[in-house]
């Protein structure tokens, strides 16, 4: 009686031809669900004599496995099916969907205009670590450890080490003392790169941010080399006729020290909240390289001299694109960011 029933559905399953997918699932329900044919022919296989259950055996686990394979093969006929009508359906006349166009952040756009102004006059870039310990960041740099200028710079500390601490760089003067340290004159050469200071955050400053430094040291160079390499990098940056000026100042590491203002291009020397109603913005500070900084990095002060820079990129982009707040460099603002989506990726 089971071997017909078994023969009687094997042929069943054989010459089942679905039209649909309801017919697929009603087959499904027949024979493969927990309550099916199938399950049932199992639980009469448990009554049959043991001399029968080898051949039985044998027959209903084909009976099960063909019932699978077609009910898998009925499964991929239809959906290959519907994504052939879905593919038909399409109209391919419709325009495509457009996408948007990256740009740079307006950041790297003067970072990289800087350099390429500074390639001019041939200088290379060098960069540095990001972490520093106290003599490159400091004690190299003229700062004695109780020298009243490390108030200047609120550092963002790391690591005690027996007086060499680890620190967060606090300007891209290390490299230069880097690079003096392992190379022999002359030098000629910037340093871009994000720096960190603890300080309040505001629409003038913010506790990281990043600086272009520059040096050069050589044979007889003197302040005048400075003064016109900077007068040709601001003509360059914002362009023929920007009005420069240089105020005497004090850096540990430059001796004498000086910082630059350039007219300001927001208000056009009219005065405003950016240059403080004076029409004039301070850019960058400069100076004739302290012979001990020399000196500490190995460099012979009485054969060589040298200048060194230093500028805020965010400064300089206030500038250049007239905005009047740098929180908006790192807040990811779409809607300022796409303002420079001219200048493509």
């Amino acid at each position: 009686m089971l071997h017909e029933k078994i023969a009687q559905y094997a042929a069943e399953i054989k010459q089942f031809a679905p039209q649909s997918q309801e017919d697929a699932e009603a087959f499904r329900l027949k024979f493969l669900v927990a309550k099916g044919v199938i399950r049932n022919l199992f639980e009469e296989f448990k009554s049959v004599s043991p001399e029968q259950k080898r051949t039985l055996g044998k027959d209903l686990n084909e009976l099960k496995l063909a019932a699978e394979l077609k009910y898998k093969a009925m499964q991929e006929q239809f959906a290959a099916s519907q994504a052939t009508q879905k593919v038909n359906t399409d109209d391919l006349t419709l325009p495509g969907e457009g996408f948007v166009i990256g740009s740079r952040h307006p950041l790297s756009l003067v970072r990289k205009e800087i350099v390429e102004i500074f390639k001019k006059l041939g200088f290379v870039v060098a960069e540095g670590p990001e972490i520093e310990d106290d003599w490159h960041n400091f004690t190299a740099l003229n700062f004695p450890p109780e020298h009243p200028a490390r108030d200047m710079q609120d550092t963002f500390f790391i690591k005690k080490q027996d007086g060499n601490d680890i620190a967060l760089r606090t300007h891209t003067s290390s490299v230069q003392v880097r690079m003096m340290e392992n190379g022999q004159p002359p030098f000629r050469a910037i340093m871009p790169g994000r720096v960190y200071r603890n300080e309040a955050i505001s629409a003038r400053a913010h506790c990281f941010f990043h600086q272009v430094e520059g040096l050069y040291v050589d044979e007889n160079v003197s302040f005048a080399d400075l003064k016109q390499t900077l007068y040709f990098f601001v003509q360059e940056l914002f362009g023929d006729g920007t009005k420069v000026r240089f105020r005497p100042s004090y850096f540990p590491f430059t001796e004498p020290s000086a910082e630059m203002d350039i007219s300001c291009t927001i208000c056009k020397g009219k005065g405003c909240a950016m240059c403080k109603g004076s029409g004039w913005v301070e850019i960058l500070g400069c100076g004739m390289v302290d012979p001990n900084v020399l000196e500490n990095c190995g460099v012979d002060p009485g054969k060589y001299s040298g200048y060194a820079f230093g500028m805020g990129i965010e400064r300089v982009t206030n500038l250049k694109y007239e905005i009047k707040d740098l929180r908006l460099f790192s807040e990811n603002d779409v809607r300022f960011l796409r303002q420079f989506e001219t200048e493509l990726i």
